[in-house]
């Protein structure tokens, strides 16, 4: 199994591979077209990976831990309780957009790949559940249902997730993420009864 200690070569080659593979996609590339594509060898490719889907994996699981620190990092500098609700969101929105439709569509037809997603949503999920509890026991929210509340944001994370937002209202992830932050935080926010 490839180390998870990578040198500054392959931690370069994954940067390369994430970007090569969130602006196009992966679904029609090989293993052949990926060593050609970020000028190393397979054996070079095989060191981050076995597989070309391992490679995939690997590349959104790198994807999703950077955008997860850069998320988190914006919410540090916050301190009013519906500015971190709005950043949060708004920062998973910005994460979002450089992702291709062809991206996403990829990661939705591959159950390893999506996986990885389902479970970077509900930490997001998880995560607007704290930042309302938090708002709510600060006084800062009126006293709602933070469970119900975050379960709302988890089901409309996961049709942002599957695409079945963009269906039906034409709004990229990003964007849908942008309006869930305005609903939620006019919801929670104490002006409200």
């Amino acid at each position: 199994m490839p180390s998870t200690r990578r040198t500054a070569r392959q931690a370069d080659l994954l940067e390369r591979l994430v970007a090569l593979l969130t602006a196009e996609g992966f679904s029609d590339l090989t293993l052949d077209d990926l060593a050609v594509r970020l000028r190393c060898s397979k054996t070079t490719l095989y060191q981050l990976a076995r597989s070309k889907q391992g490679l995939v994996v690997e590349a959104v699981k790198h994807y999703f831990r950077g955008a997860t620190e850069a998320v988190e990092k914006r919410v540090a500098q916050t301190v009013e309780p519906s500015d971190r609700v709005r950043v949060y969101l708004t920062a998973v929105a910005e994460q979002l957009r450089p992702l291709s439709r062809r991206f996403l569509d990829d990661v939705a037809d591959f159950p390893p790949a999506r996986e990885v997603y389902e479970a970077n949503t509900r930490m997001a999920a998880e995560r607007v559940r704290q930042l309302i509890a938090e708002g709510v026991s600060g006084g800062a929210f009126r006293d709602v249902h933070t469970a119900f509340v975050g379960e709302v944001a988890a089901a409309t994370m996961r049709q942002i997730q599957q695409g079945e937002l963009k269906a039906r209202t034409g709004l990229s992830d990003a964007e849908a993420y942008e309006q869930l932050a305005s609903l939620i935080v006019h919801a929670v926010s104490a002006a409200s009864s």
